[in-house]
């Protein structure tokens, strides 16, 4: 066995694909994590994987490789852009003789380095926690495993192993239990914001686009901004004065393609302030030549979390690192217009740029013109047996009056469309389908 190092800075990263040649935007992409995470990268190797290795995921004569260009750049850690089960890492680490590291430990880590908050903590300790679990054999390597039977074969390895694992188990429930407390509280402060009848809009985008540094101007906040992916974690939240009335603004983690399906669980509480929102502003970075791949990436976490469809106004950040025509042509339309159709998704859109406050006028009129649209205030009759669907409307305060009868209750309503859109896609949502004519006019609902 190997004493596995206690430095890891100094990097060789594999990236495995499946055929053809290797996606460049994700080889950087998984460059930029790993210097996110503090490490140096040494070199990249690329590694064409047609059928998995079981064992290693990467074939011997590809570890030979490895090996040799480890020993040669001096690297102590091995990072690997895809998830590794259990078995592979410590078969990995055994082989390689250094610490081995797969995708999703990687976010972790730069998780970890990045939680400021008490929640935000809490939240990326439960995920290590729950990734730790799973790979817990391997701290016990250099003890004798218990084979059972005749005396003198009994070691302390596997009595060791249990009593960590219990340990572990005692902690995760300890912070789950902590972190439904701070839920609790989170979803008080929301219902007291709906009862505000305050519209609710959350930035949502992929990593890196620069989401904090717009919630910093449109807002006047301090939130932690940097030119790195990851840079915030913890959900913030003010309000904001827009030509329409106010509304509260939150700011959201930045997305990013395979994010681990463990970090998607531990910062619920994060993403339901974009799930529970009445419009999204989906920031994208205007000069990223691979802006399309981002969107749809960002598209599939959000209908992953169930908010795929609530309206988005589409915000192209960054328009000062443009250069040459498009920039001006861009520049020029985004200056001309507070918000341009977009043809392909049938959604608006606005250039800005956060950092030198271009566009961030004609931001704020789209805002108010969107939101002005986004509320139903109507009378609606519920049967007597739409007690679910009249209970949910009390949750949202979007009653504003109501009398009963023998067949039911009529109900005037003041809500938002988007939890208009959500409450009519029930089966017992036919009353508000009525007042939604996209709906209304669906054979399926």
């Amino acid at each position: 066995m190997f004493e596995r190092s206690r430095k890891g800075e100094h990097a060789l990263l594999i990236q495995p694909h499946a055929g053809g040649a290797p996606d460049e935007a994700e080889l950087e992409e998984f460059a930029e994590l790993a210097r996110s995470a503090g490490a140096s990268v040494a070199t990249l190797l690329t590694a064409r994987i047609d059928k998995p290795n079981p064992a290693t995921l990467i074939g011997s004569g590809k570890l030979d490789e490895v090996k040799a260009a480890c020993e040669a750049s001096g690297a102590d850690l091995v990072l690997v852009n895809h998830h590794l089960s259990p078995g592979q890492e410590r078969n990995l680490e055994k082989l390689l003789e250094r610490r081995v590291v797969d995708r999703t430990g990687l976010i972790l880590d730069i998780f970890a380095q990045r939680a400021r908050s008490a929640e935000g903590k809490l939240q990326v300790e439960l995920a290590q926690l729950k990734h730790m679990a799973t790979r817990l054999v391997r701290g016990w390597t250099h003890l004798e495993r218990q084979r059972g039977g005749s005396i003198g074969l009994r070691g302390p390895g596997e009595t060791q192993l249990e009593t960590d694992r219990r340990l572990l188990q005692k902690r995760v429930d300890q912070l789950q239990k902590r972190l439904d407390k701070v839920e609790v509280q989170r979803t008080q402060m929301r219902r007291a914001r709906v009862r505000s009848e305050m519209p609710r809009v959350a930035l949502v985008g992929y990593t890196n686009a620069g989401k904090s540094t717009l919630f910093n101007a449109l807002t006047g906040a301090d939130a932690y901004a940097a030119d790195k992916l990851f840079a915030t974690l913890d959900p913030t939240v003010r309000r904001i004065g827009l030509p329409s009335g106010p509304v509260v603004l939150s700011d959201t983690v930045g997305f990013v393609r395979d994010l681990p399906h463990e970090l998607v669980a531990a910062f619920r509480a994060t993403l339901t302030e974009a799930r529970e929102a009445d419009l999204l502003l989906h920031v994208i970075d205007a000069a990223d030549p691979l802006r399309e791949e981002r969107m749809g990436q960002v598209e599939a976490v959000l209908a992953e979390i169930g908010a795929g469809d609530i309206p988005q106004l589409l915000v192209f950040n960054k328009i000062d690192r443009i250069e040459g025509a498009v920039a001006r042509h861009d520049r020029a339309e985004g200056e001309a217009s507070a918000a341009v159709p977009d043809q392909l998704a049938g959604r608006e859109r606005v250039w800005i740029s956060a950092r030198d406050g271009l566009g961030l006028d004609l931001l704020r009129n789209a805002l108010s013109a969107r939101l002005a649209q986004r509320r139903i205030v109507a009378d609606i009759d519920l049967p007597s047996d739409a007690g679910r669907l009249r209970a949910r409307l009390h949750q949202l305060d979007a009653v504003r009056g109501e009398s009963q009868d023998e067949t039911g209750w009529r109900i005037s309503i003041d809500l938002s469309e988007a939890d208009a859109a959500r409450l009519a896609a029930q089966p017992d949502g036919a009353a508000l389908r009525r007042l939604l004519p996209e709906l209304a006019a669906d054979p399926t609902l």
